[in-house]
């Protein structure tokens, strides 16, 4: 390859590109209708497993159908494992086959998952209450709390604004709510084969966690994870056995020393190189042996399964949005079900001021405007919580 094509190829891997814009719609399109099938099979009695398989098993299918006409082979595939979270369990719940939990009535279910196309990557996450008719009482409340400062940061994640000013927007919205934006929890910038880039948006600023400053700028992507709790928002590792979904740590090298080992590792380097897996993916007689020796000498990325205390409700939105000349897009969401919060922000300024922001970019007179394509980044209104849950 000459440096002039190399040149060519590196510009040309953010949104400044057509065909890199194309990927990532591709691949939120196929996460949003992964979401939609989940949701549809969260019902009182199902395993949660088998809907776990069901997510992964459809995003499999669906990128395989996708680019594979092409004269270079184009990588595809889950980005981030179907995970279910139910109500104080905050997240990365994705069990093994053997495992028999079950949904309920009245669960607050977190759907949490991710695709991707060449390394172009969409991802998801919604919340939903196993129930007919309108959610109420403090369920309402987080979830509200989670939607609105989604839709604040929504507004916020633009060229010129910087990362700290979302994180003080979405924990004002919380307060509002009388919820808590829990702790730890990340928005990272998102590059080709990079699901948690160096740019993020801190959840909660505060002496234990810091993140450098960052401003965002035009062509970049974010995943922006909001999540809410009625609890404390400081969530807690109760089980390392939960644990069931890793990265590769790809700075990270050792010689292992048992064979199960080796042969997981060789397995997982073949099939997951870069993106997150879930255990359930490998030989499973040699994945709880092999695991725990790749974990000791880390060279593997854990995301453990948190939890807040017991009766406490957690909420969790996360969306992709495309930093397009023309504004933000957001390309991966669920519209709610009907919400009865016991609080009403309409008496708050600051939010409704943030709300009323728009979502397109305003060009000054004389400059050259990029031709929109058909689909790129339309206005978004403020979601009305009493919307009803697409069909």
């Amino acid at each position: 390859m000459s440096s002039d094509e190399e040149v060519r190829e590196e510009k040309e891997l953010d949104l400044s590109s057509n065909e890199v814009v194309t990927k990532y719609k591709t691949a939120a399109e196929i996460i949003n209708k992964a979401l939609k099938l989940v949701l549809a099979e969260c019902k009182p009695k199902a395993k949660i497993v088998d809907i776990c398989e069901k997510g992964d098993n459809f995003i499999t299918e669906q990128t395989g159908n996708v680019y594979k006409n092409v004269k270079r082979k184009i990588e595809r595939g889950i980005a981030f494992p179907t995970c279910l979270s139910v109500n104080n369990t905050v997240c990365h719940f994705s069990p093994l086959a053997t495992d028999d939990t079950v949904l309920q009535e009245n669960d607050m279910v977190k759907i949490d998952m991710g695709c991707h196309i060449d390394g172009f990557i969409a991802v998801v996450a919604h919340t939903h209450v196993i129930k007919d008719g309108p959610v109420a009482g403090r369920a309402a409340d987080v979830l509200a709390a989670a939607n609105t400062a989604a839709e604040v940061a929504m507004r916020l994640v633009r060229p010129g604004k910087k990362n700290k000013d979302v994180t003080e927007a979405i924990q004002k919205v919380a307060a509002a709510y009388d919820c808590k934006i829990v702790e730890g929890v990340l928005s990272h910038q998102l590059k080709q084969f990079v699901i948690d880039g160096n740019k993020v948006v801190l959840s909660v600023s505060n002496a234990d966690t810091k993140v450098d400053d960052a401003e965002f700028e035009e062509n970049e992507v974010y995943a922006i994870d909001i999540v809410t709790s009625t609890g404390e928002g400081k969530p807690k590792l109760l089980d390392e056995k939960q644990t069931t979904i890793y990265k590769r740590a790809v700075d990270k090298n050792y010689h292992l020393k048992m064979k199960a080992s080796r042969f997981i590792f060789s397995e997982i380097s073949q099939k997951f190189p870069i993106m997150p897996f879930t255990a359930r993916a490998l030989e499973e007689k040699r994945a709880r042996l092999g695991l725990v020796e790749c974990m000791n000498h880390e060279l593997l990325q854990p995301y453990p399964v948190l939890h807040e205390k017991q009766g406490d409700l957690v909420a969790h939105i996360k969306f992709t949005v495309l930093l397009m000349p023309n504004g933000s897009d957001k390309v991966t969401s669920h519209s709610l079900q009907e919400l009865q919060p016991t609080i009403s922000i309409e008496d708050n300024a600051e939010i409704k001021g943030w709300l009323a922001l728009g979502t397109k970019s305003k060009k000054k007179g004389g400059g050259k405007k990029k031709k929109g394509k058909k689909g790129d980044a339309a206005e978004a209104e403020p979601m009305d919580v009493s919307e009803q849950s697409q069909e």
